[in-house]
């Protein structure tokens, strides 16, 4: 019932009282890392906005078909915009689709409410035809737009937002959240708290799906024996992982599998250096700490470094040729 969000209390109470006094903008933007629950917190307000028999005023009742409909994104008046998958690009066709949409009244609501994720994404031609509805706003209509930073959308865009910055939570303070609201025991919530690097949204799926530490674990387990193999055995597995599938599915593979390295890596890095920054992954520092003492602070740095630069060229590489290259580079344990 309500809000129902794991941090930001002070966006929640920021975003209510606008509702409750009828002080809404006509856009804002939730930026932050991935995770750190900008969808989240959207779709929570939109359900303040129309929610047609709310507990108070600015607070949702949650259970109505309204609320439900809007929180599985397939309500009437809630038009939701993103690329068919991460790391692709929002295209201008789709947001002028969009602005036909809004043309029309509500359906059954206060207000169309449209939602735009990952607008960082967004080709700037997409983002100059969004400009239209930015600055001449219907009334009856609110935008919603999530990115990863301000500074990645075209200012003329981020600048006619209300802007809402979100942080990850202190690690300490998520963990706890978790053992409340999910039952996890201390050493598993903090583990979770430090796999989500703070952000509650990514941290949330983590303690509801088994599968996505399992997956984990799979990418982790493939390094530490990757960094044991000779190069014809980094190759088939690079070719096992992106050959024969189709392209966005390799790529969403390996977008979440590099995403685990990357943390593994900077964990070396760390410990390597000496920083006493506290770990990611708490359940391989015995290893992490053997592999920093193997590799060097050199060699820990420049995996960091080509694993970050990969992320980078996922949309576009030729992702075998982009995996065999970040493979061969590794040192041979």
């Amino acid at each position: 019932m309500g809000w129902s969000v794991l941090g930001h209390a002070w966006a929640v109470e920021m975003l209510r009282q606008q509702v409750a006094q009828g002080g809404l903008r006509h856009a804002y933007l939730f930026s932050g890392p991935g995770g750190v629950g900008r969808r989240t917190l959207a779709l929570r307000f939109a359900q303040a906005i129309n929610c047609p028999q709310p507990v108070k005023p600015g607070l949702p009742c949650g259970i109505c078909r309204v609320c439900r409909q809007i929180g599985e994104m397939q309500q009437p008046d809630l038009m939701v915009v993103q690329s068919d998958s991460e790391g692709e690009t929002l295209k201008v066709n789709q947001v002028r689709e969009l602005q036909r949409s809004l043309a029309l009244a509500p359906y059954e609501s206060a207000y169309r409410v449209a939602l735009l994720l990952r607008f960082e994404e967004a080709t700037h031609g997409a983002q100059n035809a969004l400009l239209k509805t930015l600055e001449e706003p219907n009334p009856r209509v609110v935008l919603l737009l999530t990115a990863d930073e301000p500074e990645n959308l075209l200012p003329t865009v981020s600048s006619r937002c209300e802007l809402l910055r979100l942080r990850p939570m202190p690690l300490d303070v998520l963990a706890e959240a978790l053992a409340l609201q999910k039952g996890l025991a201390g050493e598993k919530a903090q583990l979770i708290a430090h796999i989500a690097g703070g952000r509650p949204g990514y941290a949330l799926r983590l303690a509801e799906d088994e599968s996505l530490l399992e997956a984990r674990a799979e990418w982790l387990s493939d390094l530490f024996a990757l960094l044991e193999a000779r190069q014809r055995e980094r190759l088939a597995f690079s070719e096992m992982r992106t050959k024969g599938r189709e392209r966005a599915e390799a790529r969403a593979g390996l977008r979440d599998g590099l995403a685990h390295w990357l943390s593994l890596w900077r964990d070396v890095l760390l410990s390597a250096s000496g920083s006493g920054a506290p770990l990611t992954n708490l359940d391989y520092q015995e290893r992490t700490t053997a592999l920093a003492g193997a590799v060097g602070e050199t060699t820990a740095a420049r995996a960091t470094m080509r694993l970050e630069h990969a992320f980078t060229r996922l949309a576009n590489a030729n992702l075998q040729l982009m995996l065999d290259n970040l493979l061969l580079e590794w040192p041979r344990l």
